[in-house]
């Protein structure tokens, strides 16, 4: 399931961005959806798990960046994480907690949630450290795609110029919200897991399994 979610994912992601063409800003060292706290699954908490480790073995000195870029995200987040710390499992309210409406504030007076960079964001290039193991909601980001609220949300840097009917046409695959929730619940069932966490802290030692 968990593969086959992926080819699902990158062939519907595929289809999009050739309908999509020039509207699409989405390149290597766009960063526009690499900062700002965001839950993910805990089978994206597993692929990226397995990519460190695969990473520590072929580039230790780019795997211990990403653990000391994890380390320093969860000292800031610890003490606002709407939920478990410890265990790095989100409160099933999370979104509404101070650190995700964006009501938690650093020194220099930017909202903490919306400008925490990405742990495996390589801050010198500006492209993923994990790529080929990124999260679901990573893939996803960029083209048109529904929300609960059955309107179409993009990307603010993409479809600038594009009209409402050109939007309609790029739209991603409407049925992989679903496939994303039941390949999610079989993986929390297989592996008696439950809940969302962030990458900062699905990468720590300690992460749950």
């Amino acid at each position: 399931m968990p593969s086959t979610l992926i080819q699902i994912v990158d062939a519907a992601l595929l289809s999009a961005t050739q309908r999509s063409g020039a509207h699409l800003a989405c390149r290597p060292g766009c960063t526009q959806c690499c900062y700002g706290v965001f839950p993910i699954s805990q089978q994206d908490a597993a692929r990226l798990r397995e990519a460190l480790k695969a990473l520590e073995q072929t580039d230790p000195a780019k795997s211990q960046r990403i653990q000391a870029r994890a380390a320093a995200s969860r000292a800031r987040l610890n003490p606002y994480f709407p939920g478990d710390p410890l265990a790095g499992i989100l409160a099933v309210d999370y979104e509404s907690s101070p650190l995700f409406a964006d009501e938690i504030f650093t020194e220099s007076g930017e909202s903490l949630g919306d400008t925490e960079p990405c742990t495996v964001l390589d801050p010198t290039t500006g492209t993923c450290n994990l790529y080929e193991a990124r999260p679901i909601v990573c893939r996803t980001f960029g083209p048109p795609m529904r929300t609960a609220e059955d309107d179409l949300a993009t990307c603010e840097l993409c479809f600038t110029h594009a009209t409402t009917e050109q939007i309609a046409a790029c739209e991603l695959d409407p049925t992989l919200p679903a496939l994303e929730a039941a390949s999610n619940e079989a993986f929390n069932a297989a592996h008696n897991l439950h809940g969302e966490t962030i990458i900062a802290y699905a990468l720590r030692d300690q992460a749950p399994r």
